[in-house]
Order: C-alpha cells, then sequence, then structure tokens
C-alpha cells in the first residue's frame, strides 16, 4: 500500500479489497498479490466475508461482496431519490398504480421514494416503509441477480422458487400475486447502478381485481422502462 494509514489492520484490510477489485481471487493469488501472510490473509477474508464485504463464488474463490453494492447505493441514495419522483409520478400516471422504489438494506427492502395513487383502492407504501425480501415482486428482482451464495440463503423461507427468479432473469421484470399480502399484485423491474449491478426496484402495487392475474403483460414494458429511465439517471450522475 502506498499511503498507508497506520492502522495496520485496516491497511491489510483495504489490500484484500483493492486485490478483489479485479475479480475472482483465490486464497494463494490473495497472498501473492498482497504479500500477506497466507495466514493473515485466509483470517482477514474470512472476516471481511463474515461482514459480507467480500464473498465467495462457486469455486470458493473470493469476491467482492453485496454488502459493498448496498453501501454504494446508500450513498447515491440522494441521487436515486431525486431521479425518482418525477419518474414514479409518470409510471403511477400511465398505469393508475401506486409507485415505489425499493432499495435492499440488509435482510429487508425500504421504500426509498414513492407516488400514491390520488383516489379508490391502493396499496399504500409510505417513504421509509419496511418489507421482507421473502414475498413481493420488488424483493424478487432484488435477489434474482445476487450471487449463487447470497441467492440460496435468499430463497430459504420465501414465497417464491428458484424458477420464479430464472423466470426474473429471463425476462427482466418480476411480477406477483398476493405473495405479500392476499389480495395485492405487483410488478418490478431492476435499476442498475454505474457498475451494472442491480441496486434498487421500481415498483406498481394495486389490488388483483385491477391488475388482474397477470399484472405483468398489462404493465411489464411501462415498469421496464421507468426501470431503465433511473437506470440512465444515474449513469448520467457519475459521469
Amino acid at each position: 500500500m502506498d499511503n498507508p494509514s497506520g492502522v495496520g489492520v485496516i491497511d491489510k484490510a483495504a489490500m484484500v479489497l483493492d486485490t478483489l477489485e479485479a475479480g475472482p481471487t483465490s486464497l494463494a493469488q490473495l497472498v501473492a498479490a498482497t504479500g500477506l501472510a497466507r495466514p493473515t490473509a485466509h483470517r482477514l477474508a474470512l472476516a471481511l466475508v463474515h461482514h459480507r464485504l467480500v464473498s465467495r463464488d462457486m469455486q470458493g474463490r473470493f469476491v467482492l461482496g453485496s454488502r459493498l453494492v448496498e453501501l454504494a447505493a446508500a450513498a447515491g441514495e440522494d441521487r436515486l431519490i431525486a431521479a425518482a419522483g418525477p419518474v414514479l409520478m409518470n409510471l403511477r400516471d400511465a398505469t393508475g398504480e401506486s409507485a415505489q422504489v425499493f432499495r435492499r438494506q440488509g435482510d429487508a427492502r425500504v421504500c426509498v421514494a414513492s407516488a400514491e395513487r390520488p383516489i379508490g383502492l391502493r396499496d399504500t407504501i409510505p417513504v421509509g416503509t419496511q418489507l421482507s425480501m421473502k414475498a413481493g415482486s420488488a424483493a424478487q428482482v432484488l435477489l434474482a441477480w445476487e450471487d449463487h451464495e447470497r441467492l440460496l440463503e435468499g430463497l430459504h423461507g420465501a414465497r417464491f422458487t428458484p424458477t420464479v427468479l430464472a423466470g426474473v432473469r429471463r425476462r427482466g421484470w418480476g411480477q406477483s400475486l398476493g405473495e405479500r399480502e392476499p389480495g395485492v399484485a405487483s410488478v418490478s423491474a431492476p435499476v442498475r447502478g454505474p457498475s451494472g449491478r442491480v441496486i434498487a426496484a421500481v415498483s406498481i402495487s394495486g389490488p388483483i381485481e385491477r391488475l388482474t392475474r397477470q399484472p405483468g403483460r398489462l404493465h411489464a414494458e411501462v415498469v421496464c422502462n421507468a426501470a431503465a429511465q433511473l437506470t440512465e439517471a444515474l449513469r448520467k450522475t457519475n459521469d
């Protein structure tokens, strides 16, 4: 490290993270790149795995963890919220349903922006509401592109199946019928950060009576367009 802070364990952890920026790394490669003793590198990497700053791929190699994505999303949340306002209002007006943006926060998903349907029966989700990652189309979208380990963990106890998530990845959007709450349907699509990782989900939600039992057929295109607009807005703010 060219400019150490003087706090040895932090500097060594930073070396590990800097090395993993290049991609999946075996323990031997980590030792060679950092110059750390093998036991030290292994201990630090496992500690970082514990805090989700590092993860393991299917070959057991170390990779950057999803917690970094969550922290980056939190840092960019002001940009996301600023861009979300007009996009959600247009989405609400186009569909006639309440619209939201959800961001993952640990084992929950949090509504960070919303545009409520002004009149009639609606699915009200105020900003700041925490909902389960085990049910609902937004949870499907936020989980579908996770690494293998977190995907398996997220499916444990979930109302949706691996086949459902495979469909989300294939189509680029998710839908749910009464998963989160009886009688409520929803459609969601992914918002991607400048790195291409999914950092949020755009959703509409309302009664199944209006959205029908195939809400994606009615609204997937406009929800995906809204997600694409937010993705583009975040890309521009990073230029």
